[in-house]
């Protein structure tokens, strides 16, 4: 496995306080650029920018179109867009059709991730009302990254993190505050 580059994060029902747990456990030291799509109902990612800048130590930016992925920083999904990553390192937004009933959608992030950063990716799936981000997740460990998921019987909402391990397995299965010590250590090795 090479080092790892970028951690992509999919949640929803229950998904701002887990983020919180998991963005405020995180070293400051990180050098992996962190992408993070959580369902929502909200028009703009403006308000869950500041929640989520109070509690990490990185800082927390929404994700612009042609932006190039910046290590240190937590990108978030842009409110009614597809997220996704270019082979050059660049955010691309699509108004493509909803994926699970959702855009941003979890699959379509972890995907493009994936084909991105092979097994320099490390996916993690939170709390959940649905499936998205199983398939996407399969995807990252067919390219030799690491699987992260929330224990289901810890997460707010169970399907999503259930759906991941159905369908993709997983490298680790923790409840939610161990999770930012894991990361923590798989990429400060």
């Amino acid at each position: 496995m090479s080092a790892l580059a970028a951690i992509a994060i999919g949640c929803s029902a229950g998904g701002v306080d887990a983020l919180k747990t998991v963005l405020g456990g995180l070293d400051a030291r990180l050098s992996q650029a962190i992408l993070v799509c959580l369902h929502s109902r909200s028009d703009t990612v403006d308000m869950l920018c500041n929640v989520l800048g109070r509690v990490s130590p990185l800082p927390v930016t929404e994700a612009v179109e042609r932006q190039q992925v910046q290590s240190g920083v937590v990108h978030l999904a842009p409110s009614g867009y597809h997220l996704l990553v270019e082979s050059d390192l660049h955010f691309a937004l699509s108004i493509d059709p909803r994926v699970n009933h959702a855009r941003p959608s979890i699959d379509v992030l972890f995907h493009s991730a994936a084909e991105a950063w092979g097994d320099g990716l490390l996916g993690v799936v939170l709390t959940g009302a649905n499936a998205d981000g199983a398939a996407g997740l399969r995807r990252i460990r067919q390219l030799g990254g690491l699987a992260v998921v929330q224990s289901p019987a810890d997460a707010e909402a169970t399907a999503m993190p259930q759906a991941a391990l159905d369908i993709a397995g997983a490298d680790y299965c923790v409840p939610l505050s161990d999770i930012a010590p894991l990361l923590n250590r798989l990429c400060m090795a």
